[in-house]
């Protein structure tokens, strides 16, 4: 009998990633296509199914759904609808496309909703009905199941954690609004809170080495590791934004946990340690003591496997 296989997709702004995994979250075979080489989306999608069939040949499998990861990802329409970061412009019918090429059902999320997913279904929130999984990255993107059920909204695109304002945040972020989390709370905006603390202070640092322009997150992690005070105080201004905004998510939803994803998650215990305690020292004192921040336990490509795992929850319903 074949093993059947789901295949998630991941849509970026410069690469798209897809692996074929099948239900205990073995990756059988994964790549990537760069998405600046498409003109249009139906280009991107002949040539994923020729590239894909070529990795189905060599696998005694079959494939039984599509699941896709996209920026501004609509699950109620099967769109993707707007993205800033793509260069296919206006609502795409992604779902519609797929479905025509491969023969087998498609499903599309927003990115962030689609690593709850997998975390849900591969990850360490296995047996978890209410739980968060924020996305720190580029920018902060996340996914809230409560009771079991994704969080979409009327819409599609509820659970915007990211775009929730802070208090005395006064960043001009990329939706167009000031003091957004994603502005302090990413690898973005790591690179500036430290470059507003190396122009605001004398602190000595390594960072003041370092070109404005070649700063990354990257660079503030390896100097915290050093013991720079102002990396460490960058890090420090992160955990406590992303911990009060935190404080006020557990109030919303009580989620039993809340996992952290993506690269700048990898800093470890310079950004869970602040972040934690500030949670609880802001959370409304009936949920202290109850809510814990994890790592996310899936691989280092999340994000396909989230998307991949979105077939299974759908085709199960």
């Amino acid at each position: 009998m074949q093993t059947t296989v789901s295949l998630g997709i991941d849509i970026g702004g410069t690469n798209i990633a897809f692996g074929i995994i099948d239900k205990s979250g073995n990756c059988l075979a994964n790549g990537s296509l760069p998405t600046t080489a498409y003109n249009t989306p139906q280009d991107f999608v002949q040539d994923l199914d020729k590239t894909v069939k070529k990795e189905l040949d060599n696998l005694d499998v079959q494939l039984v759904g599509i699941g896709v990861g996209a920026p501004n990802g609509n699950y109620f329409n099967g769109t993707i609808e707007n993205a800033a970061n793509l260069s296919w412009k206006g609502t795409i019918p992604m779902v519609e496309l797929l479905t025509k090429q491969f023969n087998v059902p498609a499903f599309i999320t927003n990115d962030a909703k689609a690593a709850a997913i997998g975390e849900m279904v591969y990850g360490g929130a296995k047996g978890m009905k209410d739980f968060v999984v924020i996305t720190l990255g580029t920018g902060l993107g996340s996914g809230i199941v409560v009771n079991g059920k994704l969080v979409y909204g009327h819409d599609g695109l509820a659970g915007e954690v990211g775009h929730t304002l802070v208090c005395g945040g006064d960043r001009y972020c990329n939706c167009g609004r000031r003091g957004c989390l994603e502005t302090y709370a990413s690898a973005t905006g790591i690179k500036r809170t430290a470059c507003e603390l190396l122009a605001l202070e004398n602190t000595p640092s390594t960072l003041r080495d370092i070109p404005y322009t070649e700063i990354s997150a990257k660079k503030v992690y390896d100097a915290a590791q050093k013991g720079d005070p102002i990396a460490l105080e960058a890090f420090r201004i992160t955990g406590e934004q992303l911990g009060k905004a935190l404080a006020n998510l557990v109030a919303i939803i009580s989620p039993e946990a809340i996992f952290l994803q993506g690269g700048v998650a990898n800093a470890g215990e310079w950004l869970f340690k602040t972040t934690q305690e500030q949670m609880e020292a802001n959370m409304l004192y009936i949920f202290k003591q109850k809510i814990k921040i994890l790592r996310s336990s899936l691989p280092t490509n999340a994000a396909i496997y989230g998307a991949s795992a979105l077939v299974w929850t759908e085709l199960n319903n």
